[in-house]
């Protein structure tokens, strides 16, 4: 059983799910499906992103959720209530977007202010104050949002939806226009006022780094489907397919010859050298003789001197030679050219350690065997690795 089947297995243990939970959602369009059966439970108080390239069907699924795509089949619950028809405005939801949707003629307290001052709601302005406080801008109130950074403006969108107290808030790409060390400090921003307001979060976004410093559960989504969800650092270090392996993170795929198991791990030659894998990182049906794609991450990679002894024993190849070197401050990154013409990813970090190794020189390679995964070569090796397609 797969690990998303396993996952709604479980849920459907007993009549109802205090989360947000979908079933069979499909959306098609004239020309293509962009969201294919989906079968997904998000707990509640849980930070759950969508990770996945353009086109994948993770904003599609977005928009079904808030009431913007009408599904072509399928269900959405809510606390066990069917939403699927349900009007926009009678969902408790509420929608984050990249381009805020601020109100310019009004200052930050009155955008604030202004789904509760529609339903009529008491304590208005102690409320307000309250959502100013938890997102750091009770100093701003009397500003308008021209006059704000692109995070304070974020901040506001994000207070102007929570003050509503929806069961889940939605994030479409919410940190896209801003510049990178701005995004990396509000990741940590959402992250903080989402474990203290104790709503559900989902988060769409493209950007892998992000949903993992965010998010508590991750599925990765490809062509209107989930390739594999779970924690992030369960993903990044036991990929199930080639496509998760190359989106999240960089990843080296060598092509191997299954040779059966040893022990708690399974082995497999690699262009002539031996390499094993631990049982539980192998994601093959095959049988002795088949092939598989040996993974190891960059950083997992240690290189040497020929002949010297590295401190990774298990999966050792010889015969490499550097055909790249990028020093991009906390390490430095290496292009080794093997004896089969493939070039594999060497990420060092610079702790002065160990010398640098120059483009031409002779190195050997070696990475612990519990830090590898074994992929079905039927799946594209390069799956994943183009991270830019052509829809939205």
């Amino acid at each position: 059983m797969s690990q998303v089947a396993e996952a709604r297995a479980g849920s459907d243990e007993g009549s109802s799910y205090d989360g947000l939970r979908m079933r069979g959602l499909t959306k098609e369009f004239a020309n293509f499906t962009a969201v294919k059966a989906l079968d997904l439970d998000v707990p509640s108080g849980s930070f759950f992103a969508l990770l996945g390239p353009s086109g994948c069907g993770k904003t599609t699924t977005l928009r079904m959720v808030a009431g913007l795509e009408t599904p072509t089949s399928g269900t959405i619950e809510l606390s066990g209530k069917d939403i699927t028809w349900e009007k926009p405005y009678r969902r408790p939801v509420n929608t984050v977007f990249q381009n805020y949707a601020l109100f310019p003629h009004l200052d930050i307290f009155e955008n604030v202010a202004f789904g509760l001052r529609r339903r009529k709601s008491k304590d208005v302005d102690q409320q307000v104050r309250d959502m100013l406080e938890l997102v750091e801008l009770e100093s701003q109130v009397r500003k308008r949002p021209t006059q704000l950074s692109g995070g304070q403006q974020q901040r506001v969108a994000l207070a102007r939806a929570l003050i509503n107290r929806p069961e889940v808030l939605l994030l479409d790409e919410p940190l896209g226009a801003l510049d990178l060390k701005l995004r990396r400090s509000m990741q940590i921003e959402i992250k903080r006022i989402q474990t203290e307001v104790g709503l559900t979060f989902v988060h769409v976004t493209h950007d892998q780094e992000e949903a993992m410093t965010m998010a508590d559960t991750i599925a990765v989504m490809n062509r209107g489907v989930i390739e594999q969800m779970g924690a992030p650092a369960e993903l990044y270090d036991n990929p199930q397919t080639t496509f998760v392996a190359n989106f999240l993170g960089q990843s080296n795929l060598i092509e191997g010859t299954l040779r059966g198991p040893d022990g708690d791990f399974v082995k497999v030659d690699m262009q002539g050298t031996p390499g094993y894998i631990p049982a539980n990182r192998s994601h093959v049906s095959g049988s002795h003789g088949e092939k598989g794609w040996v993974g190891i991450r960059p950083e997992k990679v240690l290189i040497g001197a020929v002949g010297e002894e590295i401190d990774a024993p298990g999966n050792s190849i010889s015969g490499g030679v550097v055909s790249d070197v990028s020093f991009v401050g906390v390490s430095t990154q290496y292009l080794v050219r093997m004896p089969w013409g493939q070039e594999i990813q060497v990420f060092e970090q610079n702790t002065g350690r160990h010398r640098f190794y120059r483009q031409g020189e002779k190195v050997d390679i070696s990475w612990r065997p519990e830090f590898a995964f074994l992929l079905d070569h039927t799946q594209d090796a390069s799956a994943g690795v183009d991270r830019v397609d052509a829809a939205s």
